[in-house]
This record gives C-alpha cells, structure tokens and sequence, in this order.
C-alpha cells in the first residue's frame, strides 16, 4: 500500500520535472534550474523578458 502511494508522489514530481518552459512551451534544462531557485517554470530567456518587462 505505502509503495503505491510512493509511487503517485514520484509520477506527480517527474512530471513536474519536465523541463518545458510554461510560456514559450519549448524544452530547455534550465527550466529545472529556474524552478529549484525561483519556483517558476521558466526558461532563461523568459526569465529574463519577465524581469525587463514584467507585464
């Protein structure tokens, strides 16, 4: 039972792991990065637009 349960939590932090950007929705490694330092789901360059012009 306990293991079933590991193994949803693990799917649901893989799943999260998947390194798209949640703006340009493109691939990127820096997406984990920018998740573990900021908690969003950015890539560098988005990251980057979103500090210049936050709208």
């Amino acid at each position: 039972m306990i293991d079933k349960i590991d193994e949803k939590n693990l799917n649901k932090d893989t799943e999260e792991l998947n390194n798209i950007c949640d703006e340009c929705k493109e691939e990127d490694e820096s997406v984990t990065q920018n998740l573990i330092l900021t908690g969003f789901k950015l890539c560098n360059s988005c990251r980057l637009s979103k500090t210049i012009f936050p709208v």
